[in-house]
């Protein structure tokens, strides 16, 4: 990156977006921006100034711009930000670009002022003087050919609060208007068959102040605190981050939001490319209830909406915790000034538990490390739906995408007694939630040891030898089955829980030096239901890369987005995207320069659990090294605990427990002091019990002490009575009487025997002197 120009992979600035308003202003008058955003750089050209910067010309800062105009125009756009010269402008037919905010607020208030409307909500019992307790979801209409194919429509899911702190969702309304943008009034009506009129009933509320109400918080958790005291593992420059021999780069859009390019592991020496380019590429969340209005129910909510656009904040509440590392995002506004979404985005490590662990039975030698991971993550909120969408890097070479699914159902009003048929579930007194999917799809581009890669299809299968012959004696011989694609619609295939069924991304040209395989990297996925909609259905012919759990394609500049360009009111007659690009299945992706596309999810049944607010639901999927590196990759990871047999049958290292501990643990620390005579022992400052207190514990007994007392000289380190060693290691732990710290030790740890004393020595720099000879006096 030379002086202040941007990397190529990074968003646009705020100042980018606005310089791009302001020629397209110029040109064209007063617009309505939905999109303002960078164009994906060429590949081609962004492979070659990424290997030889100084040789290679650093690829053109293009913005991609999409306009609606007055009466309805819509216009595709390119500006030039070097030369702020717009160099392709198009008009689109017979499509609607994605929703934008100023739309989404505008369509409720346009429902609480229609006299119609208001009509509609005194028959399901609102006044006219409660209207601005009237609330209304906006959403695009599907596809609905009443209204022309060229004229934007949206549809309001209705809803109605008590009081401003109730739940919405717990008060919904039977109604459906239809909401014009271009004139911002309500022009049509959708009316069930059947009235379902609201339901008063009492408040079941998520907030705190309506928890406190209902007797308030559970008061038996501790905190547990997430310190870095010698900071992070991971650096940014830019919006490059290094972490644990990754390197990558984090963009964000406001369609995908976060955007990974340039993925390199380091292998020893040699840094090895491992993908260009991953991201969520597009979602649909069809709803199972056949009455109208419901068919209309199928978000696209990347595609229609954008995940970048519906960001979170982070600043305004995060579930990470520990040393946090925030990026700010920007999006543009409809008159094509610069929004800023303050800490969009959020990166930090997580303690993962046991990377690798082995216990000898024999002399009980043992090696235990344990995992790290670094999470790069942002959360979109969908109307009612939050997803929190994590890319979680790990130590030995994984890369593992995740999705947390919380939030509020989307629901609808149930009459007493009423039947919901199967198609929905009554999750509270008159409030029922439909039948729906949760369906991504996400899409890599690799590049495995370089761009020519191959997929190949992987199904665990028993032997085709009948038991008893020659080549299966026993019956019981398995083996991989392995199917190689060689075109785009042989690689059209779906996941078989009976197989294990997996695929692999292989360099067929690089061999592993040991197992004389192509180096690969695999793609486990077991979350993947099957589209329910039949085919030949509306949301089947609009989401087609739903149809199948994984396809592949020759990678093509600009081919990102599986349901098409523009989603919002599409026919799927052809279907956009995905199977335009497929045609007639037999372009060859073999050895060359692919993008695969898998498609993940959940089919969601709801329950009275879910309501009034969903406890999060993660789904996770893994992309694995396979025959990628020579051995396994994280040995090098300082571990935990390890002793070695001849260690064990020397006694050497035994009783050097704390220093083990401490090298071990990194930020956590205990001391064991032991009495060689007695054989007894006691721990001092435990800095991170639940961690330090298993390896203290293992120590113990394989030496044969007895822990009579846990010291705690304070929480603070300039209590530790000037000794500069224990100054600079002393544990944050606990501050409080002998008999808290002991029953805290108890329940968090292990039972202790009731006689093992515990100090807490908050006057320990005072009592420095007699420090020493009081611990020989107790053991």
């Amino acid at each position: 990156m030379s002086g202040s120009l941007p990397h190529p992979f990074d968003p646009l600035t705020a100042g980018e977006i606005e310089l791009t308003a302001a020629v397209v202003g110029r040109a064209h008058g007063n617009v309505h921006f939905h999109v303002i955003t960078a164009q994906e750089p060429r590949k081609a050209e962004m492979m070659a100034w990424l290997a030889n910067p100084s040789h290679y010309s650093r690829p053109r800062r293009i913005a991609e711009v999409v306009v609606v105009v007055p009466r309805g125009k819509v216009f595709d756009g390119l500006v030039d930000l070097q030369s702020s010269h717009i160099t392709k402008w198009e008009e689109v037919y017979g499509e609607q670009p994605i929703l934008i905010v100023e739309e989404l607020l505008g369509l409720e208030k346009a429902c609480r002022k229609n006299a119609k409307v208001i009509e509609q909500c005194v028959l399901s019992g609102i006044s006219e003087d409660e209207m601005h307790k009237v609330y209304a979801d906006p959403w695009t209409i599907s596809h609905d050919t009443r209204f022309g194919t060229g004229k934007r429509v949206h549809q309001a899911l209705m809803y109605f609060r008590p009081n401003v702190d109730d739940c919405q969702y717990q008060y919904p309304l039977d109604f459906c208007p239809i909401y014009d943008p271009e004139t911002q009034d309500i022009i049509a009506i959708d009316i069930p068959k059947i009235r379902r009129p609201l339901q008063r009933n009492k408040a079941i509320n998520y907030h705190h102040l309506a928890v406190q109400e209902q007797g308030g918080y559970r008061n038996n958790l501790r905190p547990i605190n997430i310190v870095q005291p010698e900071g992070v593992s991971f650096s940014v420059t830019g919006r490059e981050v290094n972490w644990q021999n990754w390197t990558f780069h984090v963009g964000f859009n406001y369609r995908e939001g976060i955007v990974i390019n340039n993925i390199t592991f380091k292998d020893k020496e040699n840094v090895r490319p491992v993908f260009y380019r991953m991201s969520l590429a597009e979602m649909v969340v069809p709803y199972g209830n056949p009455e109208p209005p419901h068919h209309r129910k199928h978000a696209f909510d990347l595609g229609e909406y954008g995940a970048g656009y519906l960001s979170n904040s982070l600043a305004l509440g995060c579930d990470c915790k520990g040393a946090i590392y925030y990026m700010d995002a920007y999006m543009p506004t409809q008159a094509g000034t610069a929004r800023k979404i303050k800490n969009a985005i959020c990166i930090h490590e997580e303690d993962d538990g046991i990377l690798f662990k082995h216990t000898d039975f024999r002399d009980s030698s043992t090696i235990v490390t344990r995992a790290r991971k670094l999470i790069v993550q942002h959360i979109f909120t969908a109307a009612n739906y939050e997803y929190a969408v994590q890319w979680v890097f790990h130590q030995d070479g994984t890369i593992q995408p995740d999705i947390k699914l919380t939030g509020i159902l989307n629901t609808y009003v149930l009459n007493p007694g009423e039947d919901t048929l199967g198609y929905g579930t009554q999750v509270h007194k008159g409030v029922n939630a439909h039948n729906h999917q949760h369906i991504f799809c996400l899409r890599i581009n690799p590049c495995v040891d370089g761009p020519r890669n191959t997929v190949h299809m992987v199904d665990a299968v028993p032997s085709e030898a009948p038991v008893g012959s020659r080549d299966n004696l026993y019956g019981n011989a398995f083996y991989a089955k392995r199917t190689r694609f060689t075109t785009t619609g042989e690689a059209a295939t779906d996941y078989n829980g009976d197989t294990s069924r997996t695929w692999d991304i292989v360099n067929e040209n690089r061999l592993n030096e040991h197992s004389g395989k192509p180096v690969s990297y695999k793609l486990v996925s077991r979350d993947v239901p099957r589209l329910m909609p039949k085919e030949g259905s509306l949301v089947w012919k609009r989401a087609a890369f739903a149809r199948h759990a994984v396809h592949v394609t020759k990678y093509a500049d600009d081919q990102l987005w599986p349901a098409g360009n523009h989603v919002a009111q599409s026919s799927g007659e052809p279907s956009r995207g995905l199977s335009e690009w497929i045609g007639d299945g037999t372009e060859s992706i073999e050895n060359t320069d692919i993008v695969l596309w898998h498609t993940f999810g959940i089919t969601h049944f709801p329950s009275p659990e879910d309501f009034p607010v969903m406890p999060a639901e993660p789904i996770t999927l893994l992309l694995r090294p396979r025959h990628f590196f020579s051995s396994n990759p994280v040995m090098d990871v300082p571990p935990s605990y390890s002793i070695t047999p001849s260690e064990v049958a020397s006694g050497k290292g035994s009783f050097d427990a704390t220093d083990r501990v401490r090298r071990g643990t990194t930020d956590n620390y205990a001391y064991l002091v032991v009495d060689q005579q007695s054989k007894n022992a006691v721990i001092i400052d435990p800095a991170n019990p639940p961690e330090v207190m298993v390896v203290l514990n293992d120590v113990i007994q394989k030496e044969g002490v007895t822990l009579i007392a846990i010291l705690n000289t304070h929480h603070h380190w300039d209590h530790a009575g000037g000794n500069a060693d224990l100054a600079v290691r002393c544990g944050r732990f606990f501050e409080g009487s002998a008999a808290e710290m002991h029953a805290s030790l108890n329940e968090r740890l292990a039972a202790l025997p009731q006689d093992t004393l515990i100090y807490a020595m908050h006057r320990l720099r005072q009592m420095k002197d007699s420090f020493k000879s009081y611990v020989q006096a107790k053991m």
